[in-house]
């Protein structure tokens, strides 16, 4: 039960914080979602960072710490759903030149997002 409740703050607390990337950074279902694409870029960097700091740091006392940051936090502040829908409604309105970029960019950028974040952890200790 402890953990369900480590994973529900944390994914809480990304889930409020993703809510107001959207209200800095609106998207209009028009064009490229920036708003979604940064955030998920960021979330991606960040589990990379944190990702590096447990490999590094790894003891039985930070299960609770890896489940609020990985699959909390980063699972709430993250959004794939928001990633697929975007995508499926640039395939239904025919704009498959931006169906193409966001969806490679986002998972190249993505992959190489946590690869530099655990080389900045690296760098860092």
């Amino acid at each position: 039960m402890k953990q369900i409740l480590i994973v529900f703050i944390g994914g809480g607390m990304g889930s409020v914080i993703r809510f107001f990337i959207g209200k800095v950074l609106p998207y209009s279902g028009k064009g490229f979602p920036w708003n979604t694409f940064w955030t998920n870029l960021l979330g991606c960097l960040l589990i990379g960072i944190i990702t590096g700091y447990f490999l590094r740091n790894s003891s039985e006392n930070q299960s609770s710490l890896v489940l609020f940051t990985t699959i909390g936090f980063c699972g709430g502040f993250t959004t794939f759903s928001s990633f697929a829908h975007e995508n499926l409604s640039f395939m239904r309105s025919g704009d498959y030149t931006i169906l193409l970029a966001y969806s490679m960019l986002s998972l190249t950028a993505g992959i190489l997002m946590v690869y530099l974040g655990i080389l900045i952890d690296k760098h860092l200790h």
